[in-house]
């Protein structure tokens, strides 16, 4: 068997590359598929509750988009388990990890609108229409943020060339090169 080369970065061979974002991934999955557990089991219980026959039309109806998502988000964030079952022993570790990762990103979208959904919802019961889009809102945000623009913003500034100004007398970058 020929030797595979090095990722001069971590010194990983691309078999263990693949292994480690596996784990990642993984390890990733494992925090938000109990989050997503907890909103369904919450969404739940919801109908069967006394006072959800005074809820309105509207937050029904957004109540029922929520529980799609919510559903969506928990097939999407499981569907690795799935696609490594079928994989397994098949030397697809490439194919898998890239199911995976479109698979985690679908679902955490799905996860965030259900969130966000959830929001209207008890705000609009709680404090009127305005509250729920106040708390819609940033609760969009917040993941739009945290979720895509914060990571973004340090994928941009690793492709910005150093600059060297007057403050840091030449020191070097303080970016993790992992």
């Amino acid at each position: 068997m020929p030797e595979e080369p090095l990722n001069q970065d971590r010194h990983e061979t691309p078999t263990e590359r693949l292994d480690r974002n596996w784990d990642e991934l993984l390890q990733e999955l494992r925090v938000v598929q109990t989050g997503v557990q907890i909103l369904a089991g919450f969404l739940l219980t919801l109908p069967f509750q006394q006072r959800f026959t005074e809820v309105d039309e509207v937050d029904r109806q957004v109540y029922l988009v929520a529980f799609c998502l919510t559903v969506a988000a928990t097939a999407f964030l499981v569907a690795p388990v799935g696609s490594h079952r079928l994989l397994f022993r098949r030397h697809e570790k490439a194919t898998l990890v890239a199911i995976a990762h479109a698979c985690a990103r679908i679902g955490l979208v799905a996860l965030g609108l259900a969130v966000s959904s959830v929001a209207f919802v008890i705000f609009d019961v709680v404090t009127g229409t305005l509250g729920a889009v106040v708390a819609t809102s940033g609760s969009l945000l917040l993941f739009l943020v945290n979720w895509l623009l914060l990571p973004l913003g340090v994928i941009r500034r690793e492709r910005a060339p150093d600059r060297a100004d007057a403050s840091d007398h030449g020191q070097a970058s303080d970016r993790d090169p992992a």
